[in-house]
C-alpha cells in the first residue's frame, strides 16, 4: 500500500520538481538567498535611528550674528555661514536643507527662508528653524503641549517592508517557478513524453502547484525568523492568518505562471510576458512604499492587481493585528485570481 502510493503518477512527478530544483543552485539563490539579502540590505539602511542634525546655512550679512546666536541654543542645528553666492551652491549641491537671510525693514528684524519645497528635509528644516528663531523673539506658546514618544515594532519601515518581501517572494516564485519550468519542458519534449505515460493531465498540473507551494514554506519561515530575530519584526495577528495568506498567495501566482506558460514556445517569450505581468505589481502593489503615493484615478487598477491584497493583507495582520474577517476581501479577490487563471490556464493549456 505504501509503494503504491509512492508510487503515484502526483507524488513521482512531485518528486521530480523536487530533485530539479534542489539540483539548479540559480533557482536556489533566486528563491531563498536573495529575498534575505533585500531584507538584511534594506532592514540596515532604513533602520530606525534617532534624527539626524539639520544642516542650517547663515546668509552674511545684517542680523546674521542674532540668527547664529538663536539657533545656536540647539544642538540640533549645524550651522554654517556664507554669502549669498555661497548659501545657494550649498542648498543646490545639498550640503544644506535651509538658507536664512537677515532682512531688516526699519528697526524691525525679519527673516527670509530659502529651500527646496519638493524635499522633505527642508521644509521641517524650515518649521524647526522658525520656532527657534520665533522663541528667541520672545513668543510664548498660548496652549500647553506634551510629546509622549513611541518606539515599538509595527511602525518602523522595516516592518512595513518585510510583508512587502514576503508578497515579492511568493510573486517571483510562483510565477518563474512555475512558468519558466513548464516552457524549459516543452522546449525539452518533456511534456510530450509526460503524455505517454499513464500519468493524467490533471497530475501534472496538481504536481508543478503543489511543489511551488511546498518549496515557498521554508522561504517565509527563514524570512520571519530573520526578521524577528534581528529587526525584532512581529505579527500583531498571530502566525496562522499568515499562513494561510501565504498558501492562497503561492496558490494564485503559481495559477499566473501556469497561464502565462499555457501556450509560450519560448524561454524568451514566455521571460517577456512574465516581466509584462510583473513589472506593474512590482511597481503598483506597494512592495517597498505604499501604493496609496499614486493617483486617485488609477487606485482602482493597483487595488485589484493579483500583488496588491496580497501585501496589504500581511500588512493588516502584522502590522495591525487584523483578524481573518477584517482581510476577507482580500482573500476573496485573491482566491477569484487563483481558480479564475487557474481555469483558463487549463482549457488553453498546450502539450507540444
Amino acid at each position: 500500500m505504501k509503494s503504491s502510493l509512492l508510487l503515484h503518477p502526483l507524488i513521482q512527478l512531485f518528486m521530480t520538481r523536487f530533485r530539479e530544483f534542489i539540483r539548479t543552485p540559480e533557482a536556489v539563490f533566486w528563491s531563498y538567498v536573495f529575498p534575505l539579502v533585500m531584507m538584511i540590505a534594506l532592514g540596515l539602511a532604513f533602520r530606525s535611528e534617532p534624527v539626524r542634525a539639520v544642516a542650517v546655512t547663515i546668509q552674511q550679512g545684517t542680523g546674521a550674528a542674532d540668527a547664529e546666536a538663536a539657533l545656536k541654543k540647539d544642538p540640533m542645528f549645524l550651522i554654517s555661514k556664507g554669502t549669498e553666492a555661497e548659501c545657494r551652491q550649498r542648498l543646490r549641491s545639498g550640503k544644506t536643507e535651509l538658507v536664512v537671510t537677515a532682512v531688516q525693514n526699519g528697526e524691525a528684524l525679519s527673516w527670509k527662508f530659502l529651500y527646496d519645497p519638493t524635499r522633505p528635509g527642508s521644509v521641517s528644516a524650515r518649521d524647526s528653524v522658525n520656532d527657534a528663531l520665533q522663541r528667541a523673539a520672545g513668543r510664548v506658546d498660548r496652549v500647553a503641549t506634551e510629546d509622549v514618544t513611541v518606539i515599538e515594532p509595527g511602525s518602523r519601515y522595516i516592518d512595513f517592508l518585510v510583508p512587502g518581501l514576503i508578497g515579492m517572494g511568493l510573486l517571483g516564485g510562483g510565477i518563474w517557478g512555475v512558468g519558466y519550468a513548464i516552457v524549459d519542458m516543452r522546449i525539452r519534449q518533456v511534456l510530450k513524453r509526460f503524455l505517454g505515460t499513464p500519468m493524467k493531465k490533471h497530475h501534472f498540473v496538481a504536481a508543478m502547484m503543489a511543489s511551488r507551494i511546498v518549496f515557498m514554506i521554508p522561504e517565509i519561515i527563514v524570512i520571519l525568523i530573520l526578521a524577528k530575530l534581528m529587526f525584532g519584526v512581529t505579527s500583531h495577528g498571530g502566525y496562522a492568518s499568515i499562513a494561510a495568506i501565504v498558501i492562497l498567495g503561492a496558490m494564485e501566482f503559481a495559477s499566473i505562471g501556469l497561464l502565462i506558460a499555457s501556450r509560450a514556445r519560448t524561454l524568451e517569450a514566455v521571460a517577456g510576458l512574465m516581466n509584462l505581468a510583473m513589472v506593474p505589481m512590482w511597481i503598483g502593489s506597494g512592495i517597498f512604499f505604499s501604493s496609496e503615493r499614486f493617483p486617485e484615478i488609477v487606485q482602482p487598477v493597483i487595488r485589484i492587481l493579483p500583488l496588491t491584497p496580497v501585501i496589504a493583507s500581511l500588512r493588516q495582520v502584522m502590522q495591525e493585528g487584523a483578524g481573518v474577517l477584517q482581510i476577507a476581501p482580500d482573500l476573496a479577490l485573491m482566491f477569484a485570481w487563483a481558480v479564475g487563471t487557474f481555469l483558463i490556464a487549463l482549457r488553453i493549456f498546450r502539450w507540444d
